[in-house]
This record gives structure tokens, C-alpha cells and sequence, in this order.
């Protein structure tokens, strides 16, 4: 080393010449962290979807169907082509039927999201929507798996990404509808809440419920969450937090701004709810899913109708195993949410497992048992559940006829 005066002297020219790095912020070097971290279970959903894609593919070619347009096209994806494409307005009235067909049933930001990218890129709105579907289905697993590591640890949060990504309906997230969209805002807002990031959950939870009718269990339980933290700090005799109550009050803003806007496009303020009965959805506390469960115990019908009820009985026991395990306020107001929303309205009875596709926190009590359970048992359950989801999936889309 060099003590003389020349140098020291070079030494501090050198370093005042050169310009300083620039380090990265401190919020990008955490995002690089959990993405690390949360690197197995994305590539886990990852294979465990494009493996599901691959046998829809192969099935949909042996039809003599095009697998695009079985991904894309079929059910509400036609609509949300058409709303992406040429906007709102068109009404199909069913001949010899009282239903009216209405696309202001439809949320508008899935649509507007495949029409900003097939703006931006030429790839048309079939491929368009295809690719928010998968970017936004990754984005959804991340933040499942962050949750499922907040509260029990990295090996629960790759369990639980599993579990989701083996759902016998888990082949919507890789199709043209919007439960992918809505599970990525609603689970990274539920986990801004469960780490008291209020503005930022309410957002996002503003942000679900643009996505969807259900997209309002996300505002609930934001809304719900910020509610019972304010509460807390009263009792306690701590100041109030001003983006707690910010967050109540915007969690369900997308949502209650979506039915507004359509209230005033139909001049009612019940507006979208009767857009709806015209489509043959309405709540009715439970009374057409009684009806059908009474139906498949004295009379019979296909194997989608039986397994839709198994998923909606399970659903209600998963959730008690939730209360039960004192599961976080933000995630019991979600899941009942979607819950009451999916078991309580007059709609497509095999439409029930896709709303409650978003419904993970239901299958946390599965993912603890999974995660203490011998690597042997893990492969066995996992291999099994993979094989029914794959066949389950591609059954759906290019067999069954029955509503998705």
C-alpha cells in the first residue's frame, strides 16, 4: 500500500472522479428476496399448470378443436372477447326463454387489460387474453404462497401453492375468465392487510373487485381487517391510524363503483343486480343449492353434478377447520364471503366450484397437514390429486357440456 503523499493523494482523486453506484432500493432488493424464496412453488404451479394445458391441448387436437379457442373462447370467454374487442352494449335475447343476455354483467378490468395489450401488442385478443390470464395466475400463486409462509412457513406456503394448483377447476386460471386476475389482487391484498399495509390493501382489494361479482369478498375482507385493527388500538388507547381508515373505505370502492356505473347505465340504482336475474343468477340464501342436494340424493345425475356438491360441502367444512384453527379475521371475512356468494345465489349449480376457486385460505388446514405429512405420503397424495385434476380439467373443457 501506497503511504506517501502522491499516494493519498491519487488515492482521493480516484475516488472523487469516479461516480458513486447507484444501490437498489430497499423495496426492489425485498421483492428479489421473497421471489427467491418463493421460486419452488412457482415453478411447482407452473409445471403443474402447463402440464394441464399440454393434456387440454392434446385432447382438444384429437376433437378436431383448436386448443386457443378451447382456452379462450369457450363460456364467458366468447364475452369477455367481445367486451375487449367492441365494448359494452350488445343484448341477446334466448328464443322461448325469458333470459336476456346482458355483458354489463361482465366487470370490465379483465376486458380492458386484454384490450390494452392487444393494443400494445399484435397478437390479437384470444392470445391477449390468454396472457393476462397466465401472468395474472402466477401472480395469484406468489401471493398464495406468500400468505401461506406468513403465517406458517415456507414449507405450508409451497403446500398450499400445490393444493390450489391441483383443484379439480384449477384449469380456469389457465383459461380466458377472471378468477386468475381476481385470486393475484384479492391475495396480495389480504396479505398487505395481514401486515398492516393499508393503503396498499385497499388498493388491490379496489382493484379485485373490478375484476368480478365476487370481488367484493377482497373489499370485505380488507375493509373488515383495517376495522378490527383500529378497534384494537382504540381499546388499548393508542392514536388512530389514518390509512387504516383509509383502507375501509376504499377496499370496496371498485366494486360498489362497477354497480353504480351500471345502475346509472340502466337508469336503476338495482341496476346490475337485475341485469343479473335477467341472466337467471340471484341470491336465494341457499334455497336452489338445497334443492339440488336433495335432488342428487333421490334422483341421480352426471359425475360434474355430484362432484360440485361434494366441493360445496367440503368448502363449508374447510371453513370451519379454518374458524377452528383461529385462521386471521382478513381471510375468515373472504372466505365466507365467497362462500355465502357461491352456496347462496340461484346460478349454474356446476358453476359453484369456479367461484370458489378463489376461496384459497379454505385450504390452509389441508396444507398443515400436508407439510407435517412423510415426503412418501406427500408424493403419493400429490400424484393422485395431480392425475384426477389433469383428467378432471380436460373433461371440462372438451367433454362435459355443463356450464363452467
Amino acid at each position: 500500500m501506497d503511504d506517501s503523499p502522491q499516494g493519498v493523494i491519487g488515492t482521493a482523486t480516484r475516488q472523487l472522479v469516479s461516480p458513486p453506484q447507484p444501490a437498489a432500493p430497499p423495496r426492489v432488493w425485498w421483492w428479489r428476496a421473497e421471489l427467491r424464496r418463493a421460486a419452488p412453488a412457482l415453478a411447482l404451479f407452473a409445471a403443474v399448470r402447463l402440464t394441464g394445458v399440454v393434456m387440454v391441448a392434446i385432447w382438444s387436437l384429437h376433437l378436431h378443436r383448436h386448443p386457443r379457442n378451447v382456452l379462450g373462447l369457450e363460456w364467458d370467454g366468447g364475452w369477455y372477447w367481445h367486451i375487449a374487442r367492441y365494448g359494452y352494449g350488445t343484448i341477446v335475447h334466448t328464443p322461448g326463454s325469458s333470459r336476456v343476455y346482458n355483458d354489463l354483467a361482465f366487470f370490465p378490468l379483465y376486458p380492458g387489460l386484454v384490450r390494452t395489450v392487444s393494443t400494445v401488442l399484435p397478437i390479437g385478443p384470444v392470445n391477449a387474453a390468454l396472457v393476462v390470464s397466465w401472468v395474472a395466475a402466477a401472480l395469484a400463486a406468489w401471493g398464495v404462497y406468500a400468505i401461506g409462509e406468513l403465517l406458517h412457513g415456507r414449507r405450508v406456503g409451497i403446500a398450499l401453492v400445490a393444493l390450489w394448483a391441483l383443484l379439480p377447476h384449477a384449469v380456469v386460471l389457465t383459461m380466458a375468465y377472471t378468477e386468475s386476475l381476481m385470486t393475484a389482487f384479492a391475495a396480495w391484498a389480504l396479505y398487505a392487510a395481514l401486515t398492516h399495509r393499508w393503503l396498499t390493501a385497499g388498493t388491490l382489494a379496489a382493484l379485485a373487485g373490478l375484476c368480478r361479482p365476487n370481488g367484493v369478498a377482497a373489499g370485505a375482507a380488507v375493509s373488515a381487517a383495517a376495522a378490527a385493527y383500529l378497534w384494537q388500538r382504540h381499546r388499548v388507547g393508542e392514536p388512530t391510524v389514518p390509512r387504516a381508515w383509509g383502507a375501509v373505505l376504499l377496499a370496496p370502492a371498485g366494486w360498489v363503483g362497477y354497480v353504480a356505473w351500471v345502475g346509472f347505465k340502466t337508469h336503476s340504482p338495482a341496476g346490475y343486480f337485475q341485469v343479473q336475474s335477467r341472466w337467471g343468477s340471484k341470491f336465494d340464501f341457499g334455497h336452489y343449492t338445497l334443492f339440488m342436494l336433495k335432488h342428487l340424493i333421490t334422483g341421480h345425475d352426471t359425475l360434474v353434478v355430484y362432484l360440485t356438491a361434494g366441493i360445496a360441502m367440503g368448502s363449508v367444512l374447510l371453513f370451519l377447520l379454518g374458524i377452528l384453527d383461529r385462521q386471521p379475521v382478513a381471510l375468515i371475512v373472504y372466505s365466507a364471503f365467497l362462500i355465502t356468494m357461491a352456496l347462496g345465489g340461484a346460478h349454474f349449480f356446476t358453476s359453484r366450484p369456479r367461484l370458489l376457486l378463489p376461496a384459497f385460505p379454505l385450504l390452509l388446514p389441508l396444507a398443515l397437514a400436508l407439510a407435517r405429512a412423510r415426503p412418501r405420503t406427500v408424493a403419493v397424495l400429490l400424484t393422485g390429486l395431480a392425475g384426477f385434476s389433469f383428467f378432471y380439467g380436460t373433461y371440462l373443457l372438451t367433454v362435459s357440456r355443463h356450464p363452467l
